[in-house]
C-alpha cells in the first residue's frame, strides 16, 4: 500500500437496489423490462464514484437461501413482504452491468449482504485502505471507524449522511459497537427483531449511555425502577437474542482478494451495449465522468467556403446537404443570419458568414437536393426574411427521434441524441448560451465555442441518421415520418413566421372591461369580509375565509389554510365570497395571461402575432404551441370567449374556419369497429343524443338537454379511460349510478369494451400504444405494482390509441390543406391549428375556393369506417367563426 492511503467503496446491493425501485417513477426499456431500481442504483453509483474516487469497489448481495439468524430465530424477518416482481426482474440485469463494468460481485449462502460489508471493510482496513459502505440500513453504523465511513442514503437515493466514528458518537452518544447494543435494547421493525418491548431509541441510548452495554445494563437491573425494571428483567433473553441477531459477523469465509476488486478495468463498448438495451442514454455521456479513459479532444477543423462552385458540384453528386443556421437575436420579419454551416458527409464542415449564405441559396431551393439537420424549422424561418424557402427537408433528427421514443422531452435535444446512438458527448445549447437570465446569444459566444457546437450537431446528424431511417422502417413508421412530420416542419414554419392578426383596439377594450370587472368583485369581496385584503395572497385569503367567516377548514398547509380550486368547490354552498373569489381569480388570470400576454407579443412590425408551435412536446402526437399558448385559449366561459375577438383577419380578407365534428368518436368508432356506434354516426343522428337514448332507454325524440349532457360526458369519459369515480365528479352523481351508466354504455357499445380492454392488454405486454398510423406511445407506468401508477398507466394507454389518431388526423389534414393552396396559387394562407380546428385566412375573392377546399382535404384526410365531418364557419374574427 502506498503512504496516500487506497479507497475502497462497498455497496449493499440489495439495499440500495430496494431503495432506488421505491424512489423512482416507473421506467422500462420498450421491450417490457423495468428499469428503474437499476436505474437509481446506477446512478448513485456514478455519484458515489465520481465523489469519492475509489480504487476498488465490490457490490454486496443477499442470496434466497436462510442465514444463520433464522436458524437462530425462526421469526426473522418474519413479515417482510416479499420482493415486487417488477423489482426482482431488475436484479439479473444490475448484476449483469457490474459484470461488464468488471466490478467485483459478492454473495454466500448463509450469510447477509450487511455480513460480507463487515468482513470486506475490516479486511480494507487492515490493509491499511480507507473505506466508504454505501446502504440503507442504518445497522452499518455499527461498522463505522476512523478509517471506515458508513454512507446512509436519504431523501431515495440522492443523497447520503457520512458516519465515520466521530460522525456516531456525535450523533447518538454511542460508539459505533454500542450501536449494536441499541438494536439491542430497541430492536428492528423491518428485521423483526424484537428487542425489549416499550424501549424506543431515546431510552436505549439513556440507559447505554448509563450502563455501556446490553449485557452490564442487565447485570444491573436492580438498580432500575417502575415498569421499566419489570420489561427488562422480563426480557433479558430477548435483548441478548436481539443483539446477536443486529451484530454483523465480519469474519465470514468469502473466496476474493482486495486486487479483484481494483476499479476501472472495463472496455466501455461493452457497458454502452448494457446501457443501449436498458435505453440508459444519460448515463452513457457519464461513463467518461467515472473512467480512467481519457477521451481524445477531436480538433474540429471548419473551413470557410470559398471554392463555392466545386461545393455546389459535390452537393448535386451527393443529393443531400446538412445545413445548420445561427441567427442574431431580432425581429422574426427582418432577423439577420449571423453563420451557416454546410456539410455533405460530416467530416468536412464548411461556414459562410451572414448573408454571405445567399451564395448557396440556389442549392437551399433545389428539390432535387434532400436536407437533413437538427431543427430544420429553425432553418426554415431563419431564411424567410430572404425571401428563400428550403426545399426537401428530408430528415430531422429531432423530429425522428420524437416519433421513435417520445417519452420525454428532454429526448430530442441533439447532444441526448448523439449519448443514445453514437455513444459520444457533444456539446449542449445550454453548455454553450447557458440558461435563464445568464443566457447569452449566438452571437456573444466565442467563435470556436460556436464552432465545435455546431460540429457537434452535424456529426450527430451524420452518425445518426441511418440508424434512425432503420429504425423508423422496421416499426413500420415511415408513412407517419416522411408523409406526416417532415411535411409538417415546414407547414409550422410558415405558420410561425405568417402570424395571426390582431386588433389592438379590441386589446385595449377588453383589457378596460376585465379590469371593471375586478374591480366590481374585489368591492364585492371586501363588502362580505368587511375588510380590504389581498386577495392574491393565499394567506392572507385563508384567515378571511377559515378565521373571520369561520368557513370549515377543509384542507391545511405547511404554510397556513389552502385555499385552492379543489377547496373553493366544496365551500361554494357555504357563503356567497366563493364564487366571487373564483370569479375574480378566473378573470385575473384571463386579464395577466391573455390580455396582458398578448398585448406584449404584438410583432412591431406586421401588428401580429407569431406564436411558436412545438411539435416534440406531446406524447400523444398532438401540436403545442407557446408565447401564446393557442391551444390554450378559454373557450368554456363567456368571457373566455371573448379573448377570441383580439384574433382578426386583415382588410380585405376573412378568416375562414374548418373544425372536425366529433373527430376523437370517429376514431374510437372506427378502431373498436362498434356497428352501432358507425351506424349512429353513418345515420348523421346526434352521437351524444343516440348514446342518450340507448344508455338510458329513452325514445330518441324524449332525450332532454341534461341526458344528453351526461351522454356526452360518458362518451369522452370511455375515451380518457374514465373510472366510475372519475365521472362520478364530472356530473354530481354518486359513484353507483356512474358505474350503472358505464355498464350499461358497454351494453349498448359491447365492441368498444373488447377494444378497451385489448389496447390495455397489447400495453401491458409490449410497454406502448399505436395509432392508426402507427405512433407509438411508451407508458412505462402500465407496469407498476404501484395501483395508481398502473390505472393511470391503463388511461393513458386506452387513450393514447385515439387521441394520438386524431392528431395524426388533423397533420394530415395540414399538410394537404397547405400543399394545396400552395399548388393552386393562392394568395390564401393557413394561419392556425388549434386541436381539431383548422384556419385560413382567406381574401375576399378566395373565400368560396378555400372553404370548399378545407372541406374537401380534411373531410377525406383518411379513410376510416365512418365518415370526416367538418363544421365551417367564415367571420371577420375568431370569435365571429365560433
Amino acid at each position: 500500500m502506498t503512504e496516500e492511503k487506497e479507497i475502497m467503496l462497498l455497496i449493499d446491493g440489495n439495499s440500495i437496489i430496494n431503495r432506488a425501485f421505491f424512489a423512482l417513477p416507473p421506467m422500462d426499456n420498450g421491450e417490457g423490462l423495468q428499469t428503474n431500481a437499476v436505474y437509481g442504483f446506477l446512478t448513485m453509483m456514478f455519484k458515489m464514484i465520481k465523489t469519492y474516487k475509489p480504487t476498488y469497489i465490490s457490490v454486496a448481495f443477499d442470496l434466497k437461501a436462510p442465514t444463520f439468524r433464522h436458524e437462530a430465530y425462526k421469526d426473522y424477518k418474519a413479515g417482510r413482504k416479499k420482493m415486487p416482481d417488477e423489482l426482482a426482474m431488475q436484479m439479473q440485469p444490475l448484476k449483469e452491468i457490474l459484470d461488464s463494468m468488471n466490478i467485483n460481485r459478492l454473495e454466500k449462502e448463509g450469510y447477509e449482504a450487511d455480513d460480507i460489508l463487515g468482513t470486506v471493510s475490516l479486511d480494507a482496513e487492515n490493509q491499511g485502505c480507507k473505506v466508504y459502505v454505501v446502504t440503507g440500513d442504518k445497522d452499518a453504523i455499527q461498522l463505522a471507524s476512523d478509517q471506515t465511513t458508513i454512507l446512509i442514503t436519504k431523501k431515495g437515493i440522492a443523497e447520503v449522511e457520512e458516519y465515520d466514528r466521530e460522525g456516531v458518537i456525535e450523533r447518538y452518544n454511542l460508539t459505533p459497537d454500542q450501536f449494536i447494543d441499541l438494536k439491542g435494547l430497541m430492536g428492528d421493525k423491518s428485521d423483526n427483531i424484537p428487542g425489549i418491548p416499550g424501549i424506543g431509541e431515546k431510552t436505549g441510548i439513556k440507559l447505554l449511555t448509563q450502563y455501556g452495554s446490553v449485557e452490564n445494563l442487565l447485570e444491573h437491573t436492580s438498580e432500575l425502577k417502575g415498569a421499566q425494571k419489570v420489561k427488562v428483567e422480563e426480557n433479558k433473553d430477548l435483548a441478548i437474542m436481539s443483539k446477536d441477531l443486529a451484530t454483523i459477523h465480519r469474519s465470514v469465509e468469502l473466496d476474493y482478494k482486495i486486487d479483484d476488486m481494483k476499479f476501472g478495468d472495463y472496455k466501455t463498448e461493452n457497458v454502452i451495449k448494457e446501457f443501449q438495451f436498458l435505453k440508459f442514454n444519460s448515463l452513457i455521456s457519464r461513463l467518461s465522468e467515472i473512467s480512467d479513459e481519457v477521451e481524445e479532444k477531436q480538433d474540429i477543423e471548419i473551413f470557410e467556403l470559398d471554392n463555392i462552385e466545386d461545393f455546389k458540384k459535390t452537393v448535386i453528386d451527393k443529393s443531400q446537404l446538412c445545413i445548420k443556421i445561427f441567427e442574431h437575436e431580432g425581429n422574426i420579419l427582418n432577423k439577420k443570419i449571423y453563420r451557416t454551416y454546410l456539410s455533405v458527409d460530416g467530416e468536412k464542415i464548411y461556414y459562410l458568414n451572414g448573408d454571405d449564405i445567399s451564395k448557396v441559396f440556389d442549392l437551399i431551393e433545389n428539390d432535387d437536393i434532400e436536407k437533413i439537420g437538427y431543427e430544420l424549422k429553425s432553418e426554415y424561418i431563419a431564411l424567410r426574411p430572404y425571401g428563400v424557402e428550403i426545399k426537401n427537408m428530408g430528415f430531422d433528427i429531432s423530429i425522428a427521434e420524437y416519433i421513435i421514443d417520445s417519452k420525454t422531452a428532454t429526448s430530442y435535444e441533439h447532444s441526448t441524441i448523439s449519448n443514445k446512438y453514437v455513444y459520444k458527448n457533444v456539446m449542449s445549447k445550454e453548455e454553450l448560451l447557458g440558461k435563464g437570465a445568464k443566457a447569452v446569444t449566438y452571437a456573444d459566444v466565442e467563435i470556436e465555442k460556436l464552432d465545435e457546437y455546431a460540429y457537434g450537431i452535424i456529426s450527430t446528424v451524420f452518425a445518426t441518421t441511418e440508424k434512425m431511417r432503420d429504425i423508423i422502417k422496421e416499426d413500420n413508421m415511415e408513412m407517419l415520418f416522411y408523409d406526416v412530420e417532415m411535411p409538417l416542419v415546414e407547414v409550422l414554419g410558415d405558420l410561425e413566421y405568417t402570424g395571426i392578426c390582431v386588433n389592438e383596439n379590441i386589446i385595449g377594450e377588453l383589457d378596460l372591461e376585465f379590469e371593471g370587472i375586478i374591480k366590481e368583485t374585489e368591492k364585492k369581496i371586501f363588502e362580505i369580509s368587511g375588510e380590504e385584503f389581498n386577495i392574491n395572497s393565499p394567506k392572507q385569503l385563508g384567515v378571511i375565509l377559515f378565521e373571520k367567516l369561520e368557513l370549515p377548514v377543509v384542507k391545511k398547509t405547511k404554510t397556513g389554510y389552502s385555499t385552492n380550486a379543489e377547496v373553493l368547490e366544496k365551500l361554494r354552498d357555504k357563503s356567497p365570497i366563493i364564487d366571487l373569489i373564483s370569479e375574480y381569480r378566473s378573470v385575473v388570470k384571463l386579464k395577466s395571461t391573455y390580455i396582458d400576454g398578448i398585448n406584449a407579443l404584438v410583432n412591431d412590425i406586421d401588428g401580429r402575432i407569431h406564436s411558436s408551435f412545438n411539435q416534440t412536446i406531446t406524447t400523444t402526437g398532438r401540436i403545442s404551441s407557446t408565447d401564446p399558448n393557442m391551444q390554450n385559449i378559454p373557450v368554456k366561459t363567456q368571457m373566455g370567449r371573448e379573448i377570441r375577438k383580439v384574433f382578426v383577419s386583415e382588410k380585405g380578407k376573412k378568416l375562414v374556419d374548418a373544425d372536425y365534428s366529433q373527430v376523437e368518436l370517429r376514431v374510437l368508432a372506427h378502431m373498436s369497429g362498434d356497428e352501432n356506434m358507425i351506424e349512429a354516426f353513418r345515420s348523421g343522428e346526434d352521437i351524444h343524443k343516440k348514446t342518450a337514448s340507448q344508455v338510458f332507454n329513452v325514445a330518441f325524440d324524449d332525450v332532454t338537454t341534461e341526458l344528453r349532457s351526461a351522454a356526452k360526458a360518458v362518451n369522452f369519459g370511455i375515451i380518457y379511460g374514465k373510472s366510475d369515480f372519475g365521472l362520478a365528479q364530472d356530473l354530481d352523481i354518486s359513484q353507483k349510478r356512474a358505474k350503472e351508466y358505464i355498464s350499461s354504455y358497454f351494453e349498448k357499445y359491447p365492441k368498444i369494451k373488447g377494444f378497451m380492454d385489448d389496447i390495455v392488454h397489447s400495453a401491458e405486454e409490449k410497454g406502448y400504444s399505436t395509432t392508426i398510423f402507427n405512433r407509438r406511445r411508451y407508458i412505462p407506468e402500465i407496469k407498476s405494482s404501484n395501483f395508481i401508477e398502473k390505472n393511470r398507466g391503463k388511461r393513458a394507454a386506452m387513450n393514447a390509441p385515439i387521441q394520438g389518431s386524431a392528431a395524426d388526423i388533423i397533420k394530415i389534414a395540414m399538410v394537404n390543406v397547405y400543399n394545396r393552396i400552395k399548388e393552386e396559387g393562392l394568395k390564401s394562407k393557413l394561419i392556425l391549428q388549434v386541436h381539431d380546428e383548422l384556419i385560413v385566412e382567406a381574401t375576399d375573392d378566395e373565400i368560396d375556393i378555400v372553404s370548399d377546399l378545407l372541406r374537401v382535404e380534411m373531410e377525406n384526410a383518411v379513410n376510416l369506417n365512418v365518415d370526416l365531418d367538418v363544421d365551417l364557419n367564415v367571420g371577420d374574427s375568431w370569435y365571429e367563426t365560433k
